[in-house]
């Protein structure tokens, strides 16, 4: 079964399975998303016309436009594909580093890679008081680990290791590219909705001022058409939803057998609890991060809570909790690059202001 993955084996078979059946799933919905809104314009076109007309005509449309459709989604994943990574970085407002400018950091993930014999994803940072950490990517050129400064500053070395051995799980386990497929269809809905919405504002704001009789039927087929791409849209953030959230607790069990520190793990995710949220930053890049405690559009959890993942990495390994009010404070003003931190206060307000305190 796909839905029941047994071990870090099965968990990639099935994130790779997954990835083929939403890149099958997606382009099926879209097309019967136009199904639904050219039955709709038959209908609104001839009221007394008989339903199997209606069926008729949109099937006529669908196939039709069916080259159009799939050439449209096919340009829009394949400027997604050779393009996620710089619209990731202007999503998270993050920038890449190198070993020059963050030689510690850059050591602590390249060791894990040579551990792991696996090629070294780029390396990125969020100037944020906010401690998160995601990976991205769907192919191995355009891997990616973006971490938080606020993270780089609050976390212990063996700590800051096992967040960086989580998120490199989650590539080794196929997760990124799976969450990157969903986006990309996701934000496809998303587009043609907003669209659509974009439209009707106009209609309703600016359509009145043309006195004409077609003013009417255009507002209502406008509206029909919106609300089918809205239905949609949330068709697809339910299949997106529908992937499973064990991905964080395999991603944990992968750092620990990376580290072979489960402390560190548990320790970490406590100084991260309650501290992860990235201002200006989207659900999507939410969802992609280690922690999450706001649910998605206030209505999914996309992370398990972290008392939950800090008790499975106890019982599984056999190892205290640590206690919460023993963590020591981590003084990390002098453990980085400088480099980094003079060109982050150029453009980072609250680095300056923290340097003069």
């Amino acid at each position: 079964m796909v839905s029941t993955a047994i071990g870090l084996s099965s968990h990639i078979w099935n994130n790779n399975l997954r990835c083929v059946l939403l890149l099958l799933i997606y382009p099926v919905l879209i097309i019967g998303v136009f199904w639904a809104i050219s039955f709709a314009l038959g209908m609104l076109s001839n009221n007394n016309g008989e339903t199997w007309i209606f069926v008729d005509f949109a099937n006529k449309i669908t196939y039709e436009f069916f080259p159009l459709i799939i050439s449209g989604v096919s340009i829009w994943f394949i400027i997604a594909w050779f393009f996620n990574t710089r619209m990731i970085r202007k999503l998270s407002h993050s920038h890449p580093v190198s070993r020059k400018e963050e030689p510690e950091l850059y050591n602590l993930l390249e060791n894990l890679c040579i551990s792991q014999g696996v090629k070294m994803p780029h390396l990125e940072i969020i100037e944020t008081h906010a401690r998160n950490a995601f990976a991205s990517g769907i192919s191995e050129g355009n891997f990616a680990i973006t971490i938080t400064r606020g993270l780089m500053n609050s976390l212990s070395k063996d700590e800051l290791e096992g967040v960086l051995a989580h998120e490199l799980t989650h590539i080794q386990n196929r997760d990124v590219r799976l969450l990157i497929v969903c986006i990309i269809f996701t934000g496809l809905f998303g587009f043609l909705a907003q669209l659509a919405w974009s439209n009707l504002r106009y209609s309703l704001f600016y359509g009145r001022r043309r006195s004409n009789n077609n003013n009417g039927s255009t507002f209502i087929i406008i509206i029909v058409i919106a609300i089918i791409l809205w239905l949609g849209y949330m068709a697809s953030l339910l299949m997106r939803f529908a992937l499973s959230r064990r991905r964080e607790y395999m991603a944990d069990a992968g750092a620990i057998s990376m580290t072979k520190n489960p402390e560190a793990m548990m320790r970490a995710l406590m100084r991260i609890s309650g501290r992860d949220q990235i201002p200006q930053t989207t659900d999507d890049i939410a969802m992609m991060c280690i922690e999450n405690h706001k649910p998605f559009m206030g209505m999914f959890a996309t992370h398990p809570p972290i008392t939950n993942r800090i008790k499975a990495i106890s019982e599984i390994t056999r190892t205290p909790i640590p206690e919460k009010s023993n963590l020591a404070p981590v003084n990390k003003d002098h453990s980085f690059s400088n480099l980094t931190h003079k060109k982050a206060t150029r453009t980072n307000p609250w680095l300056t202001h923290r340097k003069r305190k």
